[in-house]
């Protein structure tokens, strides 16, 4: 059965604004927005299986000085199922119409998170003159080093998190991504919205429709690599923290040299470890975030 938007309001936490908008083809998308500040708009563009909640610490102390926009992407929080295939253009093209029925056409600062990074290569492949400012968080493997073992992992783990959801173990879920915990900007109210809209089947069920593009999203992925990020400021955040194991060691500085691999030719990019911080960065260290989009906005 195909899910549409919540007719009732989902707090989007405060100082945050809730907001449907309708895309061309008629599904509903809930976008929240915060600020008034000068300058480009500043889009946040979430992890796989990740809400527009991912942001929500980010977002509200970069709101303080801009204008912002996260989202639900389709088959998150309060917006409406996709009925075609989750495509990363696909993904990139609900973007842009997101961008168009805001009223937004000029460049955005674009804030990307893991999965989000393929998103926004996509969109700016077909929009190259859309970006005022690009922050990259931890999304260097992309799909470009990616195994199939590893896409089969991932679906099982989306189906065993959504299993944990089903039998009431939710905060559970939420200790396992996050075992050292939210950072200190997040409220218990934050941390409540935020298992609200991930820590859901329905979010693990869109999670694997996305983990499914993975491989066959990276020959197009390499190429838009290859092209090259617009002129414009770049900050890579990377993921410093090294959890124990050989292993993981070897993973996590592989992961970083290839961020660094792959915007070595950009003239404006600067790659910067966040230490401390494992991959979920924006809910660990979210001053790293919003201190890079700063930087970008004022370069």
């Amino acid at each position: 059965m195909e899910h549409t938007a919540h007719s009732a309001p989902l707090d989007p936490g405060s100082g945050l604004i809730e907001r449907i908008v309708p895309l061309a083809d008629g599904r509903r998308i809930r976008t929240v927005i915060a600020g008034d500040g000068p300058g480009p708009l500043v889009v946040f563009e979430a992890g796989m299986s990740a809400p527009a909640a991912e942001w929500l610490a980010v977002q509200r102390a970069v709101s303080a000085s801009a204008r912002t926009l996260s989202y639900d992407r389709s088959g998150y929080g309060g917006s409406d199922d996709d009925p075609h295939e989750r495509t990363v253009e696909r993904m990139a093209e609900d973007l842009a119409d997101v961008l168009t029925a805001v009223g937004e056409t000029g460049p955005v600062v674009l804030v990307a998170h893991s999965w989000g990074g393929p998103i926004i290569r996509a969109f700016l492949h077909e929009n190259p003159d859309r970006a005022a400012g690009i922050v990259l968080v931890d999304i260097s493997l992309a799909a470009t080093t990616a195994t199939r073992k590893q896409v089969v992992l991932g679906r099982a783990s989306f189906r065993l998190t959504s299993l944990m959801v089903r039998l009431g173990r939710a905060a559970t879920v939420m200790r396992m991504l996050l075992p050292r915990g939210f950072a200190p900007e997040f409220s218990a109210d934050d941390v409540n919205i935020m298992m609200r809209d991930y820590a859901s089947s329905r979010a693990m069920r869109t999670g694997i429709r996305e983990v499914d593009q993975v491989l066959g999203v990276r020959e197009k992925l390499e190429a838009w690599e290859r092209a090259g990020l617009p002129d414009v400021p770049v900050i890579a955040l990377q993921g410093g923290r090294v959890e124990k194991g050989a292993a993981a060691r070897r993973f996590r500085e592989e992961f970083n040299q290839r961020a660094r691999d792959s915007l070595a030719s950009h003239p404006r990019a600067e790659v910067m470890i966040v230490e401390g911080a494992g991959h979920l960065i924006p809910q660990e260290k979210p001053g790293a975030v919003i201190a890079a989009v700063a930087a970008v906005n004022s370069a």
